[in-house]
């Protein structure tokens, strides 16, 4: 007999499972953050991993800290000083990287603006889930991108993203928004607890497989956090907040979490001038 669905409560803030309802989470203490969701009987994470056979044999044995070699560390520069300095000296292979930022302060602009620069030598894939091709190929018109090795691709099902990128081999992905991807087996709404968790793995795990480095766009919420579980910034290697009045031609990117560098300097950006109004 095929198992049934079930009723699960999720917190908002840490992500703790609860079969019944409360109105202070047992994990993280927080008031308010239960929120009812359907837990399918298709388990999320078997079918999301991305790894394949041979990344998950990869070490077979735990390893002395002296033999492990961080030499052929590769980092891309984006064309953008600024940016370069928050995340430690550019892009790592095979990071994930959260950019969040309040609505129209210019985090889809920033990213169309290092896709003209990488994409002189490099293949990005930049999956869309909130603008159509037609839009965004508007609006890249607008800022002068043009480059051949950029591919676009406005899809919402983080399973098809996945073989995309399997497929495309591309050296670069950015993920325009998070919030905006669609696990099929689960039914929850997307940019629930849930639904961001489950796709955030699956390009973790896709990215890190692959070895290819990964821009998440992230909403943010009416308190300036990032919206959905508090996983999701558990899950990348780096955050870094967009802040500044939409109104003003300056922008500060601020890291508050880095694997690969300090989250003591912060970026400012002249929007007017970067052409990135």
């Amino acid at each position: 007999m095929a198992a049934k669905n079930k009723i699960v409560y999720i917190c908002s803030n840490c992500g703790f499972e609860s079969a019944k309802w409360a109105g202070k989470c047992p994990d993280c203490g927080e008031w308010n953050t239960m929120e009812e969701s359907v837990k399918t009987a298709v388990s999320a994470k078997s079918a999301a991993s991305g790894y394949s056979s041979s990344a998950s044999t990869l070490l077979t044995r735990p390893l002395a800290i002296s033999e492990i070699d961080t030499k052929d560390e590769h980092r891309y520069h984006t064309g953008l000083s600024e940016l370069d300095r928050v995340l430690g000296g550019g892009l790592v292979k095979g990071s994930l990287v959260l950019i969040s930022g309040d609505p129209g302060i210019g985090k889809s602009t920033i990213l169309l603006q290092i896709c003209e620069y990488l994409g002189q030598k490099l293949r990005i894939l930049y999956v869309s889930g909130e603008e159509s091709a037609r839009q965004i190929k508007l609006r890249a018109g607008r800022l002068g991108v043009s480059s051949p090795n950029l591919r676009i691709l406005a899809e919402t099902d983080v399973q098809l993203v996945v073989e995309h990128i399997r497929t495309e081999k591309p050296d670069i992905i950015m993920i325009d928004s998070i919030q905006t991807m669609n696990f099929t087996d689960l039914n929850s709404s997307p940019g629930s607890v849930t639904q961001v968790r489950e796709c955030t793995n699956a390009i973790m795990r896709c990215s890190k497989s692959l070895d290819i480095p990964a821009i998440l766009v992230g909403h943010v919420n009416k308190d300036g956090a990032i919206a959905g579980p508090k996983v999701l910034e558990h899950i990348v290697d780096a955050v870094l907040y967009f802040e500044g009045d939409r109104q003003m031609t300056y922008r500060i990117l601020r890291a508050v979490k880095n694997r690969y560098g300090s989250t003591n300097e912060i970026g400012v950006f002249d929007m007017g001038e970067a052409g990135l109004r």
